[in-house]
């Protein structure tokens, strides 16, 4: 695939089990990085915005406020998995914030990179770019993640909502075989013909979308260093 920067912008947040081995990969590469700033104060708020203001909260129920200099700290953090996640081919990363007001990040990729059309199984150079972003949420195991496949309007409703679920899964499932822990996921799920965004091509719409936001172990972390 050819490699290239992707145009960025910033916007608001919104299962077949793979057989192949996760293995390294040593290509240089490049992607996208939307929005700017410290994480902290970056973005618009996640929760409920899946599907634009549809879908379930994102982020930990922390119960409480979190502390701002914890906040900072957890933007920090998030600035640099951003900026990682922004070296990886065929991703576009946006800077988003989760149901606590923290930062998080959202890594989206076209269901034109991820799979070929109406099939949930994952292709070799998307196989490379998510074992980048496995090595990104190895790296810090307090990272939570959710994965939401969309679709586009060709087909059944029932058809569609099939293999966005599936598509999502097969992410899921390929980011554990590459190292990602299980109990990371906290959400992952496919949507249908209602959250299909009119102001995107179809092949952008047939895409996945890949939170990393922080966990409640993350949270505490952050307020135990202040």
């Amino acid at each position: 695939m050819e490699m290239k920067q992707m145009k960025i912008a910033a916007l608001t947040l919104s299962g077949a089990i793979l057989l192949a081995s996760c293995g390294t990969m040593n290509n240089t590469t490049k992607g996208g990085l939307i929005g700017g700033g410290s994480g902290a104060a970056a973005g618009a708020i996640v929760g409920g915005l899946i599907g634009k203001g549809k879908g379930a909260a994102i982020g930990a129920a922390v119960g409480a406020a979190v502390g701002a200099g914890a906040g900072v700290a957890i933007g920090h953090n998030m600035d640099k998995k951003a900026a990682e996640a922004a070296k990886i081919e065929g991703a576009q990363v946006e800077k988003v914030t989760d149901s606590n007001g923290l930062a998080a990040v959202k890594v989206s990729f076209d269901a034109g990179i991820l799979f070929a059309f109406n099939s949930s199984t994952l292709n070799n150079t998307s196989k490379a770019s998510l074992r980048e972003l496995a090595q990104i949420l190895k790296d810090d195991p307090t990272t939570d993640i959710a994965i939401i496949g969309h679709t586009d309007k060709v087909g059944t409703y029932e058809a569609n909502m099939k293999v966005s679920k599936d598509r999502a899964y097969s992410v899921e499932n390929y980011l554990q075989d590459c190292g990602v822990s299980p109990a990371q996921f906290k959400q992952v799920e496919g949507v249908g013909y209602n959250e299909y965004d009119e102001s995107l091509t179809a092949e952008q719409n047939r895409r996945v979308d890949i939170y990393m936001f922080a966990s409640e172990q993350m949270i505490k972390n952050a307020e135990a260093a202040q």
